[in-house]
């Protein structure tokens, strides 16, 4: 008779420090056995997935404020000595956000962990609209701030083609790496309590993305309120309320919150890019992850 496979479960066995993490708190992080964790590298879909969960646990409320319910824990700014206590005074079933790979993170086997993938190149396209429009009180929240590990967050350049080589040439620069991110998640797809999700699918069929994170999370939906849900996890109500679901009400960017949450589509890296430019992406894929994992992030086909 064969015996199950005890789990390995996996271990956190770096910390890591830039302008805006600091990994080091989830060292003191105190599990609650209903947690629930929105992983991504950043810029590919998180603010959504948010919103979503927030709406399966909520039951299709309107007005939340996402932003503050839903804290990304290991930006450093507020410091911990702030954010804790925060986290630990929620009521709700806490679903709390983080942009690390799964190597720098305290993992539990009792949370629920959603990553959420996309095309490098579209999460490039967005994260230098993020960028382009950040003002002032962006940078010195950053780099001005005690704690800062490393150099500071610098303009980027007026050239988008620019940020996507330079991106690509220097492994994630200025913000952190993106193969390893995707790589580490990838390697614990299988694990019981991680759901891998892509921005293609649920742009391509919403009502039945969320039907797999509530099964996923064992959130009932109340079918009165799911016409609700639908429209308040719709890009254009979020758009227009969008000062619930972006940190702080947008004050991080000119043209505020409705800036951070910008086009929310695909491919515009299409027009600008020439077939060598875009192929050199492909063949960096190709190097850093396994073919599933690059059909997966490019596509999301599993």
């Amino acid at each position: 008779m064969m015996t199950e496979q005890p789990i390995e479960w996996p271990r956190k066995t770096r910390e890591l420090h830039n302008h805006h993490f600091d990994s080091t708190i989830w060292n003191d992080f105190r599990f609650r056995d209903d947690d629930i964790f929105i992983a991504t590298y950043a810029k590919s879909g998180t603010t959504w997935l948010q919103q979503i969960i927030s709406q399966l646990i909520f039951d299709g409320v309107e007005g939340l404020e996402v932003a503050e319910m839903s804290p990304w824990l290991d930006l450093r700014v507020p410091p911990k000595e702030v954010k804790l206590p925060g986290v630990e005074a929620q009521t709700h079933r806490r679903f709390i956000k983080t942009h690390l790979p799964v190597d720098a993170l305290v993992f539990s086997p009792k949370g629920k962990y959603i990553y959420i993938g996309r095309d490098g190149r579209d999460v490039v396209w967005s994260m230098y609209n993020h960028h382009a429009t950040a003002n002032e009180k962006w940078y010195a929240a950053l780099n001005d701030t005690p704690g800062r590990v490393g150099p500071p967050i610098e303009q980027p350049p007026a050239d988008v083609r620019q940020y996507y080589h330079d991106w690509l040439d220097r492994d994630g620069h200025p913000w952190w790496p993106f193969w390893e991110n995707v790589r580490s998640w990838w390697a614990i797809r299988e694990l019981p309590n991680v759901l891998l999700l892509h921005f293609a699918n649920l742009k391509q069929d919403m009502p039945g993305e969320i039907r797999r994170v509530a099964a996923f999370l064992d959130i009932p939906i109340d079918e009165n309120k799911w016409e609700a849900i639908l429209k308040h996890c719709s890009f254009g109500y979020m758009k227009e309320h969008a000062t619930k679901s972006v940190p702080l009400g947008g004050v991080f960017w000119d043209g505020g919150a409705q800036q951070f949450i910008h086009k929310g589509v695909n491919g515009r890296w299409r027009d600008l890019l020439s077939e060598e430019e875009s192929a050199k992406y492909q063949r960096l894929a190709a190097e850093q992850l396994e073919p599933a994992c690059v059909r997966w992030v490019n596509t999301g086909e599993m």
